[in-house]
């Protein structure tokens, strides 16, 4: 019984170092190049140029079957002298990127997979993650009052698709999440 369970506690050890290894870091800085929202006939619209880091890190990731959430994060505030901002809109974009060993192809997705396109290479596909043109964040009668607001936006990425044992046994790497700076500008009109 001793040896059956030495042999256990070391598979054990042996699998959480393979994962544990497999988990590497995201090389690289998720930055926001540019960025600007402008007034189009009553609609808000987004236009952002982001650099996603291509490292060989999450080639490999990709291609063991690990897909990773793209995420973008809009605020737009009002801001007010003697209290904090008003949060006037609150949005959050997801699109998920995976591989696919058949096609030998990179596919990348909406979390609703009514938007799917499909690229031939991992730089074709983060080069279309950080092209956003044309993007509607807001209406024109949420921005109540003459301005100015204040546009707030971020870049993410995250591993998805990881059971929750897993992320508990590598709870003390910080590599499951990274994001860019906030970058920030003034929206009038």
């Amino acid at each position: 019984m001793t040896s059956m369970r030495r042999w256990l506690v070391g598979l054990c050890l042996s699998m959480i170092t393979t994962i544990a290894a497999a988990a590497g870091g995201f090389d690289g800085e998720l930055t926001i190049d540019s960025a600007d929202a402008r007034f189009n006939q009553g609609v808000v619209e987004l236009n952002a140029q982001l650099s996603y880091p291509l490292s060989e890190q999450i080639r490999e990731d990709l291609r063991a079957g690990v897909t990773l959430t793209f995420e973008l994060e809009i605020l737009i505030t009002r801001p007010r002298q003697l209290w904090w901002n008003a949060d006037v809109v609150a949005l959050d974009l997801h699109r998920d990127l995976s591989y696919q060993v058949i096609s030998d192809r990179y596919l990348l997705r909406s979390p609703t997979g009514v938007e799917q396109d499909s690229y031939p290479t991992l730089a074709a596909a983060l080069e279309a993650l950080g092209k956003v043109e044309h993007l509607p964040v807001a209406v024109e009668a949420q921005l109540v009052g003459a301005g100015p607001w204040e546009v707030q936006m971020r870049a993410g990425v995250r591993r998805g698709h990881i059971s929750d044992a897993l992320r508990t046994l590598l709870f003390w790497r910080d590599d499951w999440h990274r994001t860019s700076d906030w970058h920030t500008w003034t929206l009038e009109r």
